[in-house]
């Protein structure tokens, strides 16, 4: 399996926003390939996702942020449903909607 890690130095430059609004890349490719039965694909979006949430929550941590605890719930309920055998398709949609509003607030305010 492939390694990645984002910059963390870079990753920190962004906004609030911009973070979330990329971990729904990851979680979006992550959920179309498991609706595809690509299952290298989605462990792949998986890692990646991962790698996004705790980068986002080193960076909130260190700028000392009440969003930390969000982020954690986020990240929670996305591996819960991401490994869940026979997700529930509402719980699917939610997330969806969840981190899609972050990525079209990070390319409103750009």
């Amino acid at each position: 399996m492939k390694s990645y890690s984002v910059d963390r130095a870079k990753w920190s430059k962004m906004t609030f926003f911009e973070q979330m609004g990329n971990i729904y890349s990851e979680v979006g490719r992550s959920f179309d390939a498991r609706q595809q039965g690509l299952d290298e694909k989605k462990e792949l979006a998986v890692y990646r996702a991962i790698d996004l949430f705790d980068a986002t929550i080193e960076d909130l941590k260190n700028k000392k942020s009440g969003r930390v605890k969000e982020v954690l719930i986020a990240k929670g309920h996305f591996l819960s449903n991401i490994n869940d055998k026979t997700p529930d398709e509402n719980d699917t949609a939610s997330l969806d909607r969840y981190f899609l509003e972050f990525a079209i607030a990070a390319r409103r305010n750009r």
